[in-house]
């Protein structure tokens, strides 16, 4: 998390109060089913999008998933819904 006052008092708040970080923080929350879908919540919106790299927008930098016929199955404001062989996810200037 930013290592701003706010960032510092809402991860102890988070922790205090044993709260989900991703709500307080608004963190990514990405459920992964197989190899073969994901879901990612939290998200700010799609970077780029081909059938072998969807880059995605966090409030805290960008996530990457990587793999072979990946497809959007779902776009909404706080979700999308990702399809196909997934390989890899990376966390790009992602701070935590």
């Amino acid at each position: 998390m930013a290592k701003t006052f706010k960032g510092r008092f809402l991860q102890n708040l988070t922790t205090a109060f044993e709260l989900p970080a991703d709500v307080v923080l608004n963190l990514p929350r990405i459920t992964i089913t197989g190899n073969v879908q994901l879901l990612m919540e939290n998200h700010k919106g799609i970077i780029s999008y081909d059938p072998e790299k969807i880059r995605i927008r966090t409030q805290h930098g960008e996530v990457a998933i990587t793999g072979t016929k990946l497809k959007i199955d779902s776009l909404f404001a706080s979700e999308v819904r990702i399809n196909g062989h997934i390989h890899g996810i990376e966390f790009l200037g992602l701070r935590g």
